[in-house]
């Protein structure tokens, strides 16, 4: 009888954002594959919903840590800290190779596997895109210490490619990361939830307390329309930051089960970002078959350039008067619903498992004769 193991990754995640629902869907998706995944998990302990739906996956065991984000870090000595302790439980959990969503983490150097670290957001080009002006000083050590993660790491992932260049310019890269676009699981038919308005209405997802979801510019396009215009997510940040929305309906922090619901009833959805790496909050409405309005960055043209309607993220009479074309355009709306549909096959977590896999391989060699053997078996 064989004694070989699975090959086992060592990932990061927090449970407060995006990462959350990224990291365990791979997680999934890696389990087909025959891959153990011990998700390290920082910050914020998961809610009981959370640990439920981590603990319906095979192959997958939550080790909550009570060490800090690196973007709630008070110093520089807590993400190295966090990293060091990192380090060691890759050793003792004897995994093949170390996935870091946190790019910070790897800036100890101490890891003894390959290291991949994936750039989904920084402070430094939120700032470059939101702000303007020197950085502040505590995100001055932070970038400092991310540009170390990002040399330390052994291979780096960036979820588009407009947000690969930007990161390699602003870091000085030699090379850009690379592109692997995130993907969610296709979700199952849902009944519309019951609060939803029969008649069409908006809907947007995301921090709204963050100044880079620009939701301050949405409020203002929504007292425009004819229509209600209901947003999902938390109105206040944990640093204290705060917006007060006057003509929008702030619904609160949803569930992923919650916010499926509130698409199933085909809102025109809405982000009128102006910092979005990727958007995994326009991709479920995508996949829900909701006809889209973005704002007009780099990102969004890469990802659904010909299956949205986009406008400036600055003209909130813009955004609105997009918004209130298609309310009065039922045939429009439909047309786009099919094309972010199609789109949004081109984004599944499934594939971007598969790149990740090859990505793995190439930077262990043992580690691709396991997998070969796994697929093979």
């Amino acid at each position: 009888m064989s004694t070989r193991r699975r090959m086992r990754l060592l990932m990061t995640a927090d449970a407060v954002g995006g990462v959350w629902q990224y990291a365990i869907d791979l997680a999934r998706a890696f389990a087909a594959n025959g891959v153990e995944t011990v998700l390290a998990v920082l910050g914020p302990q998961p809610e009981s919903d959370q640990i439920a739906a981590a603990k319906a996956i095979p192959r997958l065991r939550l080790m909550p840590l009570a060490l800090p984000l690196d973007w709630l870090a008070d110093s520089p000595d807590d993400i190295e800290e966090a990293g060091r302790v990192l380090a060691r439980l890759a050793r003792e959990v004897t995994a093949d190779l170390v996935h870091l969503n946190s790019p910070a983490l790897a800036a100890p150097g101490r890891f003894s596997v390959p290291v991949v670290a994936v750039c989904h957001s920084c402070v430094a080009t939120w700032w470059e895109t939101v702000r303007s002006g020197p950085l502040p000083s505590d995100f001055v050590w932070r970038t400092k210490l991310l540009a170390r993660g990002y040399q330390a790491a052994d291979a780096l992932v960036a979820p588009t490619a407009a947000f690969a260049a930007s990161t390699a310019r602003v870091y000085g890269l030699t090379r850009p990361p690379v592109v692997i676009w995130n993907g969610r699981s296709a979700p199952s038919p849902q009944a519309p939830h019951p609060a939803a308005p029969a008649q069409p209405f908006v809907f947007t997802a995301g921090r709204l307390w963050d100044e880079g979801k620009n939701a301050a510019m949405l409020d203002a396009a929504a007292a425009r329309l004819s229509a209600p215009v209901f947003a999902a997510g938390p109105v206040e940040g944990p640093h204290g930051g705060r917006i007060n929305l006057a003509s929008i309906h702030p619904l609160g922090l949803l569930s992923d089960d919650e916010i499926r619901r509130w698409l199933a009833a085909s809102p025109i959805f809405v982000s009128a970002a102006r910092y979005e790496p990727f958007g995994l909050a326009v991709l479920e409405a995508a996949q829900a078959g909701c006809p889209l309005v973005l704002s007009d960055t780099l990102t969004f043209r890469e990802l659904w350039e010909g299956a949205a309607e986009f406008v400036p993220p600055d003209d909130p009479g813009a955004i609105a008067g997009a918004i209130e074309a298609l309310l009065s355009d039922p045939q429009r709306r439909e047309r786009l619903a099919h094309a972010v549909r199609l789109r949004s096959r081109c984004y599944t977590v499934e594939a971007a498992a598969a790149k990740l896999l090859h990505l793995y391989r190439t930077l262990s060699p043992s580690l691709a004769c396991e997998l070969s053997r796994e697929a093979a078996a």
